[in-house]
């Protein structure tokens, strides 16, 4: 491998889009027999749409899940029935209650404060006593305390946040979280949890992609296009809907998606706050018996931007949201490279398997080359890449150690197009996985593509990339 990157060195500038496209048509020849096209998987189940009408998946509409109807279809296909299983990026927790449901123990890792509040609410509802948090909220709905009570503190804002709800609202959310501090505290993480669901339904903002958007009545200017959302509910309209919502999902003994009653002994949980960089190096070697994940994808989708409105009402300032940014998988024009050798001398393998990944190594050239010409709509995109990979190969190599052998790993991922460059990522950290101890055993593939992005369409027409969930099985 290491003699690719070299030849990758003296090929002529003009040639190099031509190299980087045999050294795809290569690796993708070499993996054909591993591709498998499923029509039982589609868009749907790799995104939050399969989860939208599932009750207690649907409180919180965590754009970036898969279903949990995913996680049921793996555990099954692949035999998964006991033992324990770990999610590195376990983002609203669906592969924790998916997996957990179906009697298995889990662990999980999950950085954003958000999914770690959705995850540990979730849990305190399913070991607390129901009926209460069902009072409390029939009494809310009923009594609506935000409409009389006091606002005695200020509503936490970001730079990025400032004016992001008509100001009725804004004082309204205010009086409801003084009541809320009232309550006891099972109740109380209840009402928050509630109004973390509805904070895009009601302020002047709609996540998208990389950012929020933000209708013409903010008084924010976003390009020539003014944006209108359309109808905003009040706050009493979104949060007694959210009430209801909830309280009709809990109550629901006898249904398949009830959150306390279960055919079977659910499996333990626990979650661990942090960087997966920082916490995978801490857990105990050949000890898990699958993994099942979805890292960020190399989109340039800024997590700390799309939920800019909940890290605040969290209490996030512009420090931690920095700090926040820069924890995150490289996924974004802004993160800095990060000393991975200082976090953990023993990736050096890791980072060798990834210097020595020619196809990686061809495109890496040609978006530095790109970037020197002056052709990137952003200079950071060479950098992103390359950490987004290299640090992948170090989440890659951490996983091979604490997977037992022969458990299997399970990554939900997109391949991106950057200067109208295809990058098949399934098939680099595929090559990669190979390097650090990984079988091949499956690349599952979805029935339709995804088209590249609006702004490289009008360039370099509508091409579609591969979405995969890729099945790597660790060496026995």
């Amino acid at each position: 491998m290491a003699e690719n990157k070299q030849n990758i060195l003296v090929v002529k500038p003009e040639d190099l889009l031509g190299h980087i496209d045999a050294m795809d048509c290569e690796l993708c020849s070499e993996f054909d027999s591993k591709f498998l096209n499923l029509e039982t998987i589609s868009r749907l189940h790799v995104s939050f749409q399969d989860n939208k009408t599932r009750a207690i998946y649907r409180w919180y509409k965590f754009k970036e899940a898969f279903s949990a109807s995913l996680v049921e279809f793996l555990l099954d296909k692949y035999k998964i029935t006991r033992g324990r299983l770990l999610d590195p990026f376990a983002g609203s927790g669906t592969t924790l209650f998916a997996a957990s449901e179906s009697g298995i123990d889990v662990d999980g890792i999950e950085l954003l404060p958000i999914g770690q509040q959705i995850i540990e609410t979730r849990k305190l509802l399913d070991s607390s006593d129901i009926s209460e948090i069902i009072s409390g909220l029939t009494r809310w709905a009923i009594t609506k305390p935000w409409e009389h009570g006091e606002a005695k503190d200020c509503l936490n804002e970001l730079r990025i946040t400032k004016n992001a709800y008509p100001e009725r609202t804004r004082l309204e959310l205010e009086k409801y979280l003084n009541a809320a501090k009232q309550e006891n505290p099972h109740l109380r993480i209840a009402l928050i949890f509630s109004v973390l669901c509805i904070l895009e339904t009601i302020s002047y903002t709609r996540k998208d992609g990389q950012y929020l958007r933000w209708d013409y009545r903010s008084g924010r200017q976003q390009g020539n296009h003014p944006f209108d959302k359309g109808h905003i509910p009040s706050f009493s309209e979104a949060i007694i809907t959210k009430f209801k919502q909830i309280i009709c999902d809990i109550q629901n003994p006898d249904g398949k998606d009830s959150l306390w009653k279960t055919e079977r002994k659910a499996g333990t949980m626990n979650l661990y706050s942090g960087s997966c960089l920082e916490i995978m190096p801490k857990l105990h070697s050949d000890y898990y018996d699958a993994v099942i994940t979805s890292p960020p994808y190399c989109n340039r989708y800024d997590y700390t931007r799309t939920y800019a409105l909940e890290l605040a009402l969290l209490g996030t300032d512009e420090t931690e949201l920095v700090r926040l940014r820069q924890n995150m998988l490289s996924c974004t024009v802004e993160n800095r490279s990060k000393d991975l050798l200082n976090l953990n001398p023993e990736w050096c393998t890791a980072i060798d398997c990834a210097e020595n990944q020619g196809l990686l190594q061809a495109i890496l050239e040609h978006l530095n080359l790109q970037k020197n010409l002056g052709n990137l709509n952003n200079n950071g995109i060479p950098r992103m890449v390359r950490g987004y990979f290299y640090e992948m190969a170090c989440v890659i190599q951490e996983s091979a150690r604490v997977l037992k052998p022969n458990a299997p790993l399970f990554m939900v991922n997109d391949n991106v197009r950057y200067d109208g460059v295809g990058i098949s990522v399934d098939l680099i950290l595929s090559k990669i996985a190979e390097c650090l101890g990984f079988r091949v055993e499956h690349i599952l593939v979805l029935q339709s593509g995804k088209g590249n992005s609006s702004q490289q369409m009008g360039e370099y027409g509508r091409k579609s990339l591969r979405k995969c969930v890729y099945v790597w099985r660790k060496n026995g």
